[in-house]
């Protein structure tokens, strides 16, 4: 950055040597060549007069390092040659560069300063001349310092504008950026969340099922077949929901059936199937939930009943699906108790606390006091108005 500056202002000050050289070549040609007239009763140019706007063309090359000190030697060089009656209008260029300078670099009142001293200082020998000046030349000074002024703001204000823009474009790319890496990050959780979801609950099913084939197949056959159907249908409901998810990267429709409630008597039957016992209680009138909350939901039960699977041993589970003004209340306990040397990594526990709070819900599980586990989430039904206050995530222990 310092020397990207550092070039930077190597190269304005080349610009402005070269400003310097040109305004000089300009004033001397100009001046010699009797390009203009004053007005006044003029004398030749001789050296001293020569020396006035070489010394004043010169002090360009640092005006936007020292715009005072420019500033006075400029107008003081034009109002030194005008009033030794030294010809021509050029000598005066030199100083109204150095104010459209002072009000370029936002210097209005060094500005207006500069100007108004050079009109007194010029109006001084215009006053005492013998002669009315001529009209022309001397007589437009006034209109030149004020187009130097106004062409100073009017440029000051049209490059503060364009910073502005720039600032906004490369703010707004930024953001862009951002933001697309924030949705990639979404979508990544979105994906695994899907993922171990569904497969953890089918390997679980799988899992116990398998367990149940190999104790029964040689004496109870029957009961092995019934555990190779479970682990079927474990397998089935696996693919439908990789593929429904697979569909939705696609951008496409899912073939499957979206996740939600209304698989929840097909969740209960599995983990029926897998030996445990399911209680059911709906308290409230069943209503349409938002696709969001209705998928987080079904998750969350799922993803409990899928904990109890891998670590409550011989249990039973009550579902509690509670149905409030505004929101619905999600409870799963079971009365089983945690595998001695078994644990896991608490991914479940806290994609479900996700989910919750992704909709703007709250999450909470832990031990229960006669034994058990219980896992509760209570989830906004209005996504529209924003969540109850009292919905606070709170942070799950125990099994994962």
């Amino acid at each position: 950055m310092k020397i990207w500056k550092a070039a930077e202002s190597v190269k304005t000050w080349k610009v402005d040597v070269l400003n310097a050289v040109v305004v000089l070549a300009l004033g001397v040609v100009g001046t010699y060549g009797r390009l203009s007239d004053s007005g006044l009763a003029e004398r030749p140019l001789d050296t001293p007069g020569l020396a006035l706007i070489v010394v004043s063309s010169l002090a360009l090359a640092l005006r936007r390092v020292t715009p005072v000190p420019v500033g006075a030697v400029t107008v003081g060089c034009a109002v030194a040659y005008y009033a030794a009656r030294y010809p021509g209008v050029f000598a005066v260029v030199p100083a109204l560069v150095a104010i459209y300078t002072a009000a370029v670099l936002g210097r209005r009142r060094l500005a207006i300063a500069l100007a108004a001293a050079l009109a007194v200082g010029i109006s001084v020998p215009v006053a005492l001349a013998e002669h009315d000046p001529e009209p022309g030349g001397l007589t437009l000074l006034s209109g030149w310092l004020a187009a130097a002024v106004v062409a100073g703001e009017l440029s000051r204000n049209r490059r503060a504008y364009v910073r502005e823009v720039e600032r906004r474009a490369a703010e707004a790319e930024r953001t862009r950026e951002e933001e697309a890496l924030r949705r990639a990050g979404e979508e990544r959780l979105w994906i695994a969340q899907e993922l171990h979801d569904s497969l953890t609950h089918a390997i679980s099913v799988v899992n116990v099922q398998a367990s149940v084939a190999l104790q029964t197949f040689e004496h109870r056959p029957e009961l092995a077949r019934e555990a190779l159907s479970a682990i079927r249908e474990s397998g089935r409901e696996a693919m439908d929901e990789l593929r429904a998810t697979l569909g939705v990267l696609r951008q496409a429709e899912p073939d499957g059936p979206e996740a939600g409630l209304a698989r929840l008597p097909r969740l209960v039957d599995r983990a029926e199937s897998a030996g445990l016992p399911v209680r059911t209680v709906v308290v409230g009138t069943r209503r349409e939930l938002p696709p969001e909350v209705d998928r987080a939901a079904y998750r969350i039960v799922q993803e409990a009943f899928t904990n109890v699977l891998r670590h409550a041993g011989a249990a039973s589970i009550t579902l509690t699906t509670e149905y409030r003004p505004g929101m619905i209340v999600l409870g799963v306990e079971d009365d089983g108790e945690s595998r001695a040397g078994e644990t896991g990594n608490g991914m479940g526990l806290i994609g479900m606390r996700e989910r919750a709070v992704a909709v703007g819900g709250s999450f909470s599980a832990g031990p229960r006091p006669r034994g058990g586990f219980a896992v509760r989430a209570e989830l906004p039904t209005d996504l529209r108005a924003e969540p109850p206050t009292d919905l606070r995530a709170e942070p799950p222990v125990g099994r994962s």
